[in-house]
């Protein structure tokens, strides 16, 4: 056995002793599926973090904490005789290979453009078998239209991204940026109209579809609207951190300052940015 697998086998052994009815941790004998994935969605934003940060030390716990998550779930799959870990593992070391055939098979001097059409018609071939497989088993058929694809529980933004570039495939689509604009604008009329009736339920729907249209234009413009937002969220939380350190710095608390006085240092904050770029 290798080091890895060894050290492998030592976490399954770890989380199984957790899990164990007599003698285990009551915390994590208490979870199901549904309490954990939130945990697993936060890790997994924990290991991008690291990454954007450039901190490979963090990276290295992150990606633990990561793959904990996916033991976690897999030894609570195996006490229900649905599958164990080493299961997950055949199954993506499969599917691997088998969209990859032009590394472990027999196709060859492929593009990378190549490569992603051959990805697609490799997944549409294993949703197609997946479905008779259903069919055969008695199991109701998969929702099989082309947004079906999406995963429902994705941030948001990166949904509407996924939905409007799907719906994209099939011509769904402004064929100009200028018409993306325009529906932005028309967005914005109609909230400024939710507004001025009070409607909060209103306000909320009219609020969803710009921030929709404002998403198709990052798409359009070729810019991933979750790491914008990220980027912009970022780029506020250190501009108001000067603002903070600058209102302390002249003896006030936060409370204390006005809303002028706070504008003003936040613009000095921008300045500051600038200039140093």
């Amino acid at each position: 056995m290798t080091a890895a697998s060894q050290d492998m086998a030592d976490l399954l052994a770890i989380m199984a002793r957790l899990r164990a009815p007599e003698g285990g941790c009551a915390w994590d004998l208490a979870q199901t599926f549904a309490t954990i994935a939130p945990y697993t969605v936060e890790e997994a934003y924990e290991v991008a973090d690291a990454i954007a940060r450039g901190d490979l030390t963090d990276l290295r716990d992150e990606l633990g904490d990561l793959l904990l998550q996916v033991v976690f779930h897999a030894r609570m799959a195996e006490e229900g005789g649905a599958f164990a870990f080493g299961d997950v593992v055949e199954a993506i070391s499969a599917k691997m290979i088998r969209r990859h055939p032009h590394v472990f098979g027999d196709v060859s001097g492929l593009s990378a453009d190549e490569v992603s059409g051959l990805w697609a018609a490799i997944k549409a071939q294993e949703k197609a078998e997946r479905r008779v497989a259903r069919i055969a088993a008695g199991l109701p058929e998969e929702d099989g239209g082309l947004l079906a694809a999406v995963p429902a529980n994705v941030p948001a933004l990166t949904r509407a991204h996924k939905l409007q570039a799907k719906a994209a495939t099939v011509g769904f689509d402004w064929p100009h940026t200028a018409q993306v604009i325009d529906k932005i604008a028309e967005e914005l009329d109609e909230v400024r109209g939710a507004l001025a009736d009070g409607d909060p339920a209103a306000v909320g729907d009219e609020i969803g579809d710009l921030l929709f249209a404002v998403v198709n234009l990052a798409r359009h413009a070729g810019i991933d609207p979750e790491v914008a937002l990220r980027g912009t969220n970022d780029k506020f939380t250190r501009r108001f951190r000067h603002v903070e350190q600058a209102i302390e710095s002249s003896g006030k608390s936060m409370s204390d300052a006005d809303l002028d006085e706070m504008e003003a240092h936040w613009v000095a904050a921008k300045r500051g940015e600038r200039t140093r770029d």
